[in-house]
């Protein structure tokens, strides 16, 4: 699979761009702030519906217009396929497969499977549990769609039970029988995706590792575990021992919605003990072995978008993704980087096909 063709419209900071892409491997060069990093959160957007940096989708209208249109055309399995996203103001983002407007955008996840790697990764290991939590769902969405559907289902009823405890906090009142009602939704929906989630670590946990001692050498020992109390409880005992403190707080306190994915190196969270290099080199392995997961599973190679890598990196991380790159079992490549010279210099040494953009 990869992407052919890519037309963009109004998006971010191009009025009018388009372009014509090489099957293996293609390199945005030029100044910061000149827009290399808004192309690839456009194949993004195609593969995901949504942008990678900026969750706020009207602000990916170029400012001072009123809608945005991206458009790709791939080739997939030797057939061809034209996605289109577009967002106009006040009205709801539409995406069209082959000129057909999909009804649930959960329906085009995986279609495109995709991994960036990019800067903005760091925040899986600064920021709270929700962003490990959507790290793991994104890679299981991609190639389980049954699993994507279960997490949309557990939060809707996860809204629904809020709000009622809300409503009960509101007038006074308290019906544990209409409370017991969501707990049982809740606990189906949820003991799914917590066997999915956990059956998916054990999968992926020895590619990490195995990711993380071909970039960082075999010195350090690096590990993730799963955080959650459905390891040792049920969620339907957790929701009932937890009714009268939900009831207090006005929402769930207990459930996956809590779950973490911890980082760890030498026994030690990542985040207080990991230098910047270690913590540089978790990241870049987190994501390799997101491709090689999404790839084993999906059946077709992932499209890879290297965000900024050449500045972030050191050459021995840099190295290894090359040589991952050489493998001619990889697919298509996009990089984004501020020197022209030193990107050739990289992709030369790589036996594929290539080119090159100077914005």
């Amino acid at each position: 699979m990869f992407l052919k063709k890519l037309s963009l419209i109004n998006y971010k900071n191009f009025a009018s761009q388009n372009f014509e892409f090489d099957s293996k491997i293609n390199c945005f060069v030029g100044n910061n702030g000149i827009g290399k990093t808004n192309i690839l959160d456009a194949i993004y957007h195609l593969s995901f519906g949504k942008s990678y940096f900026n969750p706020v989708a009207t602000q990916n209208i170029r400012h001072g217009t009123d809608f945005f249109v991206v458009e790709g055309e791939f080739e997939k399995n030797g057939r061809e396929e034209k996605i289109v996203c577009s967002l106009k103001r006040g009205v709801k983002k539409v995406i069209k497969r082959n000129g057909k407007t999909y009804e649930r955008f959960s329906d085009h996840i995986g279609f495109l499977p995709l991994v960036i790697i990019s800067p903005a990764d760091r925040d899986l290991i600064t920021e709270g549990s929700e962003t490990r939590r959507k790290f793991i769902d994104g890679v299981i969405s991609q190639s389980d769609k049954a699993y994507l559907q279960v997490l949309l289902k557990y939060n809707k009823v996860l809204v629904q039970r809020n709000s009622l405890l809300k409503y009960f906090a509101a007038n006074h009142t308290f019906d544990p029988d209409a409370l017991s009602v969501y707990n049982d939704q809740l606990h189906g929906y949820g003991t799914d995706i917590f066997e999915k989630r956990r059956e998916f670590l054990e999968a992926f946990i020895p590619i990490f590792k195995r990711q993380y001692k071909a970039i960082a050498g075999g010195n350090e020992t690096v590990d993730l575990s799963y955080d959650s109390k459905l390891l040792d409880t049920s969620l339907l005992d957790l929701l009932t021992q937890a009714m009268e403190k939900d009831r207090a707080l006005q929402f769930t306190s207990v459930g996956i919605h809590k779950d973490d994915l911890n980082f760890v190196i030498g026994d030690h969270p990542i985040k207080k003990f990991g230098s910047q290099g270690q913590q540089k080199s978790f990241l870049v392995a987190l994501k390799l072995a997101q491709f090689d997961f999404i790839k084993n599973q999906a059946k077709t190679t992932p499209i890879l978008l290297l965000d900024d890598i050449f500045d972030k990196l050191d050459e021995q991380r840099v190295a290894h993704i090359v040589a991952l790159v050489d493998d001619q079992n990889f697919g298509q490549i996009f990089i984004s980087d501020t020197h022209a010279e030193r990107t050739e210099n990289v992709v030369k040494t790589i036996h594929q096909s290539y080119k090159i953009f100077k914005l």
